[in-house]
């Protein structure tokens, strides 16, 4: 077996909530011991990546396997903490598609926050936050990201307004058609505090509609002369605000 598990499915990355730094021993959770010892059959000795959202990541020795626990050592400092651009995505979960791949991909897109929105359309009643929060965690290990997204509790669609920080441009991907572009609307934020709002299935109602484009802080965007679904249009906006405005460039 390779020391660092490299062999057995990838470079292994875990979050960790402690602190880290060298030579602080670590004691990892249920499900991560089963991860190493039952799936990957790693041993004292062997080599894993552990990062916290602050510390960077640091590559630890496993000094201690057991069925009641796991303890890496941190050996070395691999990489300093970097953050994520400061973009939110605010989204009325769908029932066709699985919050589930919706949160994985926008967290391996770079999101900062991601905010669950009830709509009056909106078919979903209710959603598992501790299911998001661990599908996020999960992204942020597979996709490199020294942060893991924040999960934020379900909203409903006036308070959600009635909250905002007015500092923080919200991109409402609007189906009227008389939108800017989304390219354009991220050029213009030059990276500052922004947010995307999207719909469910059917779309914002009339009402909604009208009270976004009356607020300052609300920029109508469209993503192109296509109905795109729920997802696509949260997905394709992110990436959109990230080649423009975030780190893809």
């Amino acid at each position: 077996m390779s020391n660092e598990l490299t062999e057995a499915g990838g470079k292994t990355r875990l979050y960790v909530a402690g602190d880290l730094g060298e030579g602080v021993a670590v004691t990892l959770d249920e499900g991560q011991t089963h991860y190493l010892l039952h799936v990957l059959r790693a041993e004292t000795g062997n080599l894993v990546s552990l990062f916290n959202g602050r510390d960077g990541e640091w590559l630890a020795e496993i000094t201690a396997a057991a069925k009641r626990g796991v303890t890496a050592t941190c050996r070395r400092h691999t990489q300093a903490q970097r953050g994520t651009p400061d973009i939110w995505l605010a989204f009325a979960p769908v029932k066709k598609t699985p919050s589930d791949y919706l949160v994985q991909k926008a967290a391996e897109l770079g999101v900062s926050v991601l905010q669950p929105v009830f709509t009056r359309r909106t078919i979903v009643g209710r959603i598992n936050e501790e299911r998001m929060a661990a599908n996020a965690v999960e992204a942020a290990e597979q996709s490199g990201r020294l942060t893991v997204p924040e999960v934020r509790s379900g909203i409903s669609f006036d308070k959600l307004l009635a909250s905002w920080p007015q500092d923080r441009r919200l991109l409402f991907c609007d189906e009227g058609g008389d939108a800017k572009s989304m390219t354009q609307a991220a050029r213009e934020s030059r990276g500052g505090p922004s947010a995307i709002l999207t719909g469910p299935e059917g779309g914002f109602d009339p009402q909604e509609r009208a009270a976004l484009r009356a607020l300052p802080f609300v920029v109508p965007v469209t993503l192109g002369p296509r109905i795109l679904r729920a997802d696509t249009a949260a997905l394709a906006a992110l990436a959109i605000w990230q080649a423009v405005a975030g780190d893809f460039s």
